[in-house]
């Protein structure tokens, strides 16, 4: 496996992919959830509702959007892969964090369906044949390759759980 190059996302994305160490990206996925549900069994019910700051994401929120943002990466995966060429719409993040209600959702339903959305990823992934590793395609006006992708669903998980460690743990 090789690590994506420049011309394989936006610029915006290297921020994920440089946050996704090694050259196996699949092992990186299974190993970080395997992380992420040790660290979120130690937070509780209660403590899944603090903010750091009155206009920040409450934990909840915040695990919400790591999960529904693995589902929009991975689809793209799985668009991209299966060979379709039409151009995918943008992800809006706050649209979805806003339409999830993620807060009057209890703090294990959110760690079910995260351990659920990143299991699928992996399975998505461990059964990808190999010429669809390199198959590219838009979204959000953006190239974007398989390979990237694969790249940037931990990175992007490994920012926020760094962000929840420091800022709200």
């Amino acid at each position: 496996m090789r690590r994506p190059g420049p011309d394989e996302s936006a610029p915006y994305f290297s921020l994920y992919i440089d946050q996704a160490p090694g050259d196996d990206p699949v092992a990186l996925i299974e190993s970080q959830l395997d992380e992420t549900l040790a660290l979120c069994g130690g937070i509780s019910q209660e403590q899944s509702n603090y903010r750091y700051a009155p206009d920040k994401w409450s934990i909840r929120q915040l695990l919400n959007h790591v999960t529904d943002t693995e589902r929009a990466f991975a689809f793209r995966a799985l668009w991209f892969g299966r060979g379709f060429d039409a151009p995918l719409p943008g992800y809006d993040q706050n649209v979805a964090a806003n339409g999830a209600e993620a807060d009057r959702i209890g703090w294990s339903a959110h760690v079910d369906e995260f351990k659920a959305v990143r299991q699928s990823t992996l399975s998505l992934y461990r059964n990808l044949p190999a010429a669809a590793w390199d198959r590219k395609g838009i979204a959000s006006g953006n190239p974007f390759t398989v390979l990237a992708l694969a790249y940037i669903i931990p990175g992007h998980a490994a920012h926020h759980l760094r962000i929840l460690k420091e800022r709200y743990l």
